[in-house]
């Protein structure tokens, strides 16, 4: 006799794999905050039983701040190139490398700004969900490079200015 799997997930909107669901097209997924509170990351996430792979977006020039979780993880990188540092140790993985990150190691990856858009499968241990807590304990945004800054949107008279502008 087998137990009942649950059909619950520890990471909020990712898929739960048996129960008949078998395979996935990682890609066309929901896409999860994979970092919500420090990182720019987003992707389609797989849980099973005892761990769960996350198909995961970094736009260039952003990434995650200093950050831990439970889970041991892997990084494979698909596409791009990521870089930052794991346990006070750089690293600079382009695309067909894998990051180890220990479980409660600090960590920062960033989407290399020189280069693409970042596509990695993540593979953690089911500890936790796929996010983690902020280092300085605050959950106050991503990080994003110089230039990389998401836009402000413009307010009050300075809208105006801008609506007359562009209608000129």
């Amino acid at each position: 006799m087998t137990a009942k799997k649950s059909a619950k997930t520890k990471t909020v909107g990712a898929v739960k794999g048996g129960n008949g669901k078998y395979q996935f097209k990682m890609a066309a997924l929901k896409k999860v905050p994979a970092g919500t509170g420090y990182s720019t990351s987003h992707g389609g996430v797989v849980e099973g039983e005892r761990i769960l792979v996350g198909y995961i977006h970094k736009p260039r020039g952003t990434g995650a701040r200093m950050h831990s979780h439970l889970n041991e993880q892997l990084n494979y990188v698909v596409r791009g190139t990521l870089m930052g540092s794991v346990n006070g140790k750089k690293v600079r993985a382009p695309t067909g490398s894998l990051i180890y990150i220990p479980a409660n190691a600090p960590h920062t990856l960033v989407a290399d700004p020189k280069d693409e858009d970042v596509i990695f499968l993540a593979i953690k241990d089911l500890s936790q969900g796929i996010i983690g807590k902020a280092i300085d304990g605050t959950m106050t945004g991503p990080l994003y490079m110089k230039g990389f800054e998401p836009k402000k949107p413009v307010k009050g008279a300075a809208k105006k200015k801008a609506v007359r502008q562009a209608a000129r």
